[in-house]
């Protein structure tokens, strides 16, 4: 997997899983994240209307992965007992979690990113035992995410936008940039 979470299947070879574009934003107390339908392989679209994002704890966290599906559902599941066993503290979930993945020699072959976020934190988390929080209260993944992230950056700053809509713009933009990012656009809100 590459760094935009690009996952690399053929090894010695130039075809690529690319699978998503997800966004994490908040504002004004507003928490939302969006993600794509698009589920590419090679050069070829497979899916149109991929869902990305999962509901956990109570329904007070969001994940949205990015990567192989299979590896980034067993990483949910295993995120989703780490909830559990924290009482939804999604920071000390998202450590253990990332800690298990680092070590264990199963887990460490996963190949996904997950975009994590609770009413207070974003959270990137990667199996080289990074949880990452953003200075800012945007984050994206995946091999859009560079231009959703851009493109909410500025709408955070330079308009009156709430959150909700921040995202669903950011992801245009980067539908309209990025080959494996489509329109098929699915935002989820936190409730406050």
């Amino acid at each position: 997997m590459d760094r935009n979470g690009n996952l690399r299947i053929f090894e010695g070879n130039t075809q690529q899983l690319r699978a998503t574009t997800v966004l994490a934003v908040m504002k004004d107390g507003d928490c939302v994240m969006a993600a794509d339908g698009q589920v590419t392989l090679g050069d070829t679209i497979m899916k149109h209307r991929a869902t990305k994002i999962r509901r956990m704890y109570r329904e007070s966290v969001l994940v949205g992965f990015a990567g192989a599906a299979a590896d980034a559902f067993n990483l949910c599941e295993r995120l989703e007992g780490k909830l559990e066993s924290y009482n939804g503290n999604l920071t000390r979930a998202a450590v253990e979690l990332a800690k298990d993945w680092r070590t264990d020699k199963i887990l460490r072959k996963l190949e996904a990113l997950l975009l994590t976020m609770d009413r207070d934190h974003i959270l990137v988390i990667s199996g080289t035992g990074d949880v990452i929080e953003p200075d800012q209260p945007v984050a994206a993944i995946g091999s859009g995410g560079p231009f959703a992230l851009s493109a909410a950056r500025a709408l955070v700053v330079h308009s009156d936008l709430d959150a909700a809509a921040i995202a669903l713009e950011a992801m245009k933009i980067a539908a309209s940039i990025c080959l494996y990012t489509n329109e098929e656009i699915n935002v989820c809100r936190l409730d406050s």
